[in-house]
């Protein structure tokens, strides 16, 4: 396998506070605990007082019935013999998200071998998002196929714990006509089956590719794992008020060094939500001046809050910024592995951790990567374009370049040679003009500018003849855009993994786990 190591900044519409933290040789402070080109992050000190043996039976009990492999419930019990843990995660997408959930768990995997850790994937089955987890999009040649579920869950339900109903059948049956007859389509048979949870369905089938990993699945959704992280649970609802001004001056601290808040704090918040006892809708808790809560239509004292937790703590939730504290409450972690947004809202999370637990756990960012198949890289190798043009350049100007670079070398000699010939002559006679006198000078520099217009345009001309000569080229960028930058979205935001799996198998995973364990400081190219 080969790839290419880009910077980070090849990549469109990532935050500043990313590219700073991705950059930076040193921990770009107080904001995170380390740099990723630090390698002092895997003699970061765990401070755990947990149960390990109560969490490696929590972690049995759920891996288990998922079908397991044998190296994962031998992590398990490195785990419960004190091994640390490597942690990413992610919301329970159908058919296992698109490809940058794959890179989570392979850059976790990579990172654990590396520290004696074990890896574990963080199912987010509390988010009450659906229509960020109901669909997919498949690699459909020329473009993107979306496949959607549609079910009745009832509004703001966990996510994790909806049903797929039949209706799983039919998207089963798009997928199995995109994918064709591959063991993968068997996978997804196999796990995503009406009577599952979207939780169940994902976590058998994440578990099933990173079987030979030893990959651990959680779903913190269990009242066992809420117990075992009460603690934080209970300093969000006892230190609200505390917790909150601490947050809006990071706020103020990031705005001073000129980056942006990832996750808005609205006075008066909080950091939980409340799971209605009767409805099972997931509500955000909010505070008012006097100290009472309310989530939905409801009122609670703290001290209701309080008795909730105790009684039933699968009903109290964190939200982002509260999470990674939440989770290092239940997990002895190492470090999170996180993407762009993760990273830039772990810049506010730090305080929470420094207020709760006293101390900040490593993050680092995932693999970031565009798999570049055989047939592209032909096509880019033979037109001269880079990942770097795909990304930065539209597709018409990409075309009109390739066009103006078939053209017959006495063209491109005379269209130069006019050009230059037109743009020297004009400099001298604006600048005589404008010697002249300043009002005509300007009017020269004005029609100037429109022959220089009428010279490109006679460029594009040419360019556009030899497209119509050679209709190959304008099919070859449509296919570059379509498999590399789809939609202009990033191929690893926009496609399903299974895409790529279903072509590839482990092929993919051992380029993914390859990729991640080679340290790139930015961006991959992978060629499968």
């Amino acid at each position: 396998m080969e790839t290419h190591c880009y910077p980070i900044t090849i990549l469109p519409h990532l935050s500043r506070l990313f590219t700073d933290f991705a950059q930076s040789e040193t921990a770009l402070q107080p904001f995170f605990a380390v740099s990723p080109s630090d390698p002092d992050w895997a003699t970061h000190t765990v401070s755990f007082s947990g149960d390990r043996n109560a969490l490696a039976n929590l972690l049995e009990a759920q891996n288990q019935p998922w079908g397991a492999s044998p190296a994962t419930l031998e992590n398990i019990a490195r785990l419960r013999a004190g091994a640390n843990v490597v942690v990413t995660g992610q919301q329970v997408v159908l058919f296992g998200g698109p490809l940058f959930a794959l890179y989570k768990a392979a850059t976790a995997v990579a990172r654990a071998r590396a520290t004696g850790a074990v890896p574990i994937f963080w199912l987010a089955t509390e988010d009450h998002d659906l229509d960020e987890a109901n669909h997919i999009a498949l690699a459909a040649p020329p473009d993107l196929q979306t496949l959607r579920l549609e079910t009745a869950a009832a509004a703001a339900q966990p996510v994790g714990s909806i049903l797929l109903g039949p209706g799983i059948e039919s998207v089963l049956d798009q997928a199995a006509e995109i994918l064709g007859d591959v063991p993968e389509l068997d996978l997804l048979r196999e796990t995503y089956r009406p009577g599952v949870t979207f939780a169940e369905a994902f976590a058998r089938l994440i578990l099933k590719i990173f079987a030979r990993q030893g990959l651990i699945v959680v779903d913190a959704s269990a009242r066992g794992f809420h117990t075992a992280g009460a603690a934080v649970l209970q300093a969000a609802i006892e230190r609200a008020e505390e917790l909150e001004t601490l947050l809006h001056q990071r706020d103020q601290l990031l705005a001073a060094r000129g980056y942006h808040s990832q996750v808005l704090v609205a006075k008066n918040s909080s950091l939980l939500f409340l799971m209605d006892k009767q409805t099972r809708a997931r509500q955000t808790l909010k505070r008012d001046a006097s100290g009472q809560w309310t989530a939905g239509k409801t009122t609670y004292s703290t001290a209701d809050l309080l008795a909730i937790l105790h009684a039933e703590p699968e009903r109290l939730s964190p939200n982002a910024l509260l999470r990674p504290v939440f989770q290092d409450a239940i997990l002895p972690t190492l470090a999170y592995i996180g993407g762009p947004a993760e990273i830039a809202y772990f810049a506010q999370t730090q305080v929470l951790y420094q207020a709760i637990p006293g101390h900040t756990t490593p993050i680092l960012p995932r693999l970031s990567a565009t798999i570049v198949e055989a047939s592209l890289r032909n096509y880019m190798a033979r037109h001269g374009v880079s990942l770097q043009d795909i990304l930065h350049v539209r597709p018409e100007d990409l075309t009109q370049r390739l066009g103006a670079r078939t053209m017959p070398v006495e063209g491109k000699q005379q269209l130069a040679a006019t050009g230059s010939a037109l743009d020297r002559e004009l400099t001298a006679l604006v600048d005589w003009m404008r010697n002249m006198d300043a009002g005509l000078g300007r009017s020269a520099e004005t029609s100037a500018s429109k022959m220089r217009y009428q010279m490109n345009r006679l460029r594009r001309m040419a360019a556009n003849f030899q497209l119509q000569q050679d209709q190959s080229l304008r099919r070859h960028v449509e296919k570059l855009y379509a498999a590399l930058y789809p939609k202009h979205h990033l191929q690893e935001r926009a496609v399903a993994a299974i895409s790529y799996l279903g072509k590839y198998g482990d092929v993919l995973v051992d380029a993914a786990l390859e990729a991640a364990t080679e340290l790139c400081p930015g961006h991959r190219e992978i060629h499968l």
